[in-house]
């Protein structure tokens, strides 16, 4: 992913994965509300929780892996940073589904809760905010609305990061979208420039 592409966009399907792993926790609690000690294999709807578990597990560790792993990017300099780590809560409306009520045998539970998902993937892509990720809250990533210098130019963006940002620093930032990128983790090259 180069930075001097203005109309970057994730793709789709990278982008569903980090929409889903957003949402994996809701799932966890979604099988544990499945669960029926009467039962055989001790939960109402095995097959759905099933899939549920198998996304989220696959989601979750394919995001991490991903964020862990960015190691490119150009350097900037730091002139202002405000933490936005709260923003991430937005994300947090739709686990108020996990009190109601549902029964997840029925087929129009889940249509349901598959259009609603569908509609908030959506809003997601088309802001391409799906990188705004309780999962990475929860693994130690900070959200900063940061802004950088490059090239005598000023630019204003969100940044997702595992350090606290301070007003001065050099980072290596790799662009995710328009206005989101990554502090990206130093190469070998770069650890060895910083010593």
């Amino acid at each position: 992913m180069a930075m001097s592409n203005p109309s970057l966009r994730l793709r789709p399907l990278v982008s569903l994965v980090l929409f889903l792993s957003a949402y994996s926790p809701l799932m966890l609690i979604l099988i544990v509300k499945n669960v029926d000690l009467s039962q055989r294999l001790f939960l109402k709807s095995p097959t759905f929780s099933a899939v549920l578990l198998f996304i989220a597990v696959f989601s979750t560790v394919l995001t991490l892996m991903a964020v862990k792993n960015v190691s490119a990017g150009l350097p900037v300099t730091v002139t202002k940073a405000a933490n936005k780590s709260g923003d991430m809560f937005g994300y947090t409306i739709p686990y108020m589904l996990s009190f109601v009520r549902v029964e997840f045998g029925e087929w129009q539970v889940i249509a349901s809760l598959v259009m609603f998902l569908a509609v908030l993937f959506i809003m997601a892509y088309r802001t391409q905010t799906v990188f705004i990720n309780p999962v990475l809250a929860i693994a130690g990533y900070l959200l900063i609305d940061c802004t950088f210098k490059r090239d005598g130019k000023e630019l204003q963006a969100m940044v997702i990061t595992r350090k606290p940002i301070d007003v001065g620093d050099t980072l290596r930032l790799e662009r995710l979208s328009h206005y989101l990128y990554i502090n990206s983790r130093p190469t070998t090259e770069d650890a060895k420039g910083e010593t």
